[in-house]
């Protein structure tokens, strides 16, 4: 089913940064509730040219302290990417609330304190570029697991999984529910209850990426 969907580009909410934008976007499901983009380059400035070498694995000093200091703004770290250039990296990252349950929790203004709180932070740090972007979003409703602790918080709920390799004859992807996740002797193991009924019983050092699953009525 094709989902209409609107952007609105609001160019000053409260006090923003130089070259801050707030993008929202209704009625998107499957990803990212709204958007808070904050950079250091003038909006409308020219991209990079071609050639640029890009940010692969980030800045690893801004990464070592990215979730405590999302932490420290009363929010949770979801996921980071790291796109763009050396001299010009982008960093994206989903936020969420702690304990919320699916669908709920984040908002316009968390995405903006997030934002402001770190920029400030980027700003002064001595590895970030003098151009940057920073994007702040909300997780969306197909949130992605990526820690032990996003898989217990979302037991009984539909999830997709990606494997390193084959789940037996199920291929590397699989959908269900998701029955049951413990510790067992330090690793991780979690049961996938197909639609056929069948169970899948995996450890997650085996998960190349999961997220949950949301299914249009």
């Amino acid at each position: 089913m094709n989902q209409a969907f609107r952007t609105f580009n609001i160019l000053a909410v409260g006090r923003l940064p130089r070259g801050a934008a707030l993008f929202i976007e209704v009625g998107c499901g499957w990803g990212p509730a709204f958007l808070f983009r904050v950079g250091r380059a003038p909006c409308g400035a020219a991209e990079e040219g071609e050639g640029q070498r890009t940010v692969a694995k980030g800045i690893p000093s801004v990464q070592a302290e990215l979730e405590s200091r999302v932490e420290a703004l009363g929010l949770e770290l979801v996921d980071a990417e790291w796109a763009g250039s050396t001299k010009r990296p982008i960093l994206r990252i989903r936020i969420d609330r702690p304990g919320a349950a699916v669908g709920t929790g984040v908002t316009v203004d968390d995405c903006a304190v997030v934002s402001r709180g770190l920029e400030t932070w980027l700003d002064e740090h001595p590895d970030v570029p003098e151009r940057y972007v920073l994007e702040v979003s909300s997780p969306g409703v197909e949130r992605p697991l990526v820690r032990p602790g996003d898989w217990v918080r979302f037991q009984g709920e539909d999830v997709v999984v990606v494997g390193r390799k084959a789940f037996g004859s199920m291929g590397a992807r699989i959908e269900g529910v998701l029955d049951s996740v413990e510790e067992v002797e330090g690793e991780w193991v979690c049961a996938v209850r197909l639609a056929s009924g069948e169970e899948i019983r995996f450890s997650l050092d085996v998960v190349k990426r999961a997220h949950l699953l949301y299914r249009w009525e």
